[in-house]
């Protein structure tokens, strides 16, 4: 991206995104009973709650009765259709990990199959993004936290700790490839999760091979843990890499989720906040809500100067349902170089001649 002068001045900025994780996958609803849905009538209602408070894109995970992860496409689709129904501007993306929570105590912490995931595109209705992690990573999400930030949950659990500490993310490049062009054909906008400046560049590759040919909308995500610190020299690589043309959000956990939004809103790129994220507040004097984060960050934006996007904006600035018939149109688009006519073209295809 090119930072210009003056862009750090409101008027030069797109209206902020908000995005709100409410659905905490990686916890208990025991870990935070106050503001952790369980029933699908809170689950909506979690859903209603952030949009008023300013999230215009929801990040949506389902929860059973029994308080697991749901692994069932029919409550994805209950979900969907009552926010649907309750928000019907608000950005639906559909966590792509379906759920990553451990089983039973002692019991991995994974995502489902590659056929499983893919069956996101099949979803009705049909939500607006689903993310799309690239190229298989550890994704440790505890090497970031101290013990205090586990003190009272599940994750004192030594078996529970252990489970998160050494997931994995399954990304192999045939799967992202079918999994992506399933959802093209479903009308699905690819949200690419990003861990670093090669999941990144695997990304631009797709695009240059004409695999995506749609809006780059996408998160770096800051964890650590096989994936990028979250550091402003991790950041300023990662940014210095991406066209202008992107719709990036920034996102990190534990208390590193404040400040990592406080640089995003600065800076003009669009946050992440909840419970998925972070249960604390910064001095974790208490738990934080995934309303009273949402608000947080809608007053240090004020602050800023900087206008909170309404959901017709977001769906404008992400450029919901909007795909490019043509790889250059693509690349155009978003702001990248064109293909080199023959040679080498993203180490993906070349053009021989006789």
């Amino acid at each position: 991206m090119n930072f210009l002068d003056g862009h750090l001045f409101p008027e030069n900025q797109q209206p902020l995104i908000i995005t709100a994780a409410p659905y905490a996958p990686g916890w208990l609803p025991s870990d935070f009973p106050e503001d952790i849905p369980v029933t699908m009538e809170e689950q909506i209602q979690k859903a209603v709650d952030c949009y008023n408070a300013g999230a215009t894109v929801l990040h949506l995970h389902v929860r059973e009765l029994d308080g697991k992860g749901s692994k069932r496409l029919s409550q994805f689709n209950a979900l969907i259709a009552g926010v649907r129904k309750a928000v019907p501007e608000m950005v639906i993306q559909v966590g792509g990990s379906i759920s990553f929570a451990p089983e039973s105590e002692g019991a991995a912490a994974k995502w489902l199959s590659d056929d499983t995931r893919h069956m996101l595109a099949e979803l009705e209705p049909v939500p607006d993004q689903v993310t799309v992690t690239v190229n298989t990573s550890q994704m440790n999400v505890t090497e970031q936290a101290e013990d205090a930030d586990f003190k009272g949950t599940s994750r004192e659990i030594p078996a529970v700790f252990n489970a998160y500490k050494e997931m994995t993310v399954p990304a192999q490049p045939g799967w992202v490839e079918e999994h992506v062009r399933r959802l093209t054909r479903a009308g699905i906008q690819s949200a690419f999760q990003c861990y670093n400046l090669n999941s990144f560049e695997s990304v631009e590759r797709l695009m240059r091979k004409g695999v995506y040919k749609g809006p780059l909308v996408m998160n770096w995500v800051a964890i650590g843990g096989g994936m990028d610190a979250p550091s402003l020299y991790s950041l300023a690589n990662f940014v210095r890499a991406v066209p202008d043309g992107a719709v990036l959000t920034v996102e990190s956990n534990v208390r590193n989720v404040l400040p990592v939004n406080m640089w995003g809103i600065a800076a003009g790129l669009h946050v992440r906040c909840g419970t998925e994220d972070c249960l604390w507040n910064q001095n974790r004097s208490a738990k934080a809500s995934t309303v009273s984060q949402i608000e947080q960050l809608v007053r240090i934006a004020r602050e800023f100067g900087r206008p909170i996007a309404t959901a017709r904006q977001a769906r404008e600035i992400s450029k919901i349902g909007v795909f490019y018939d043509t790889v250059e149109e693509s690349l155009a688009a978003n702001g990248f170089a064109p293909n080199r006519n023959g040679g080498n073209q993203g180490f993906l295809r070349k053009v021989f001649t006789a």
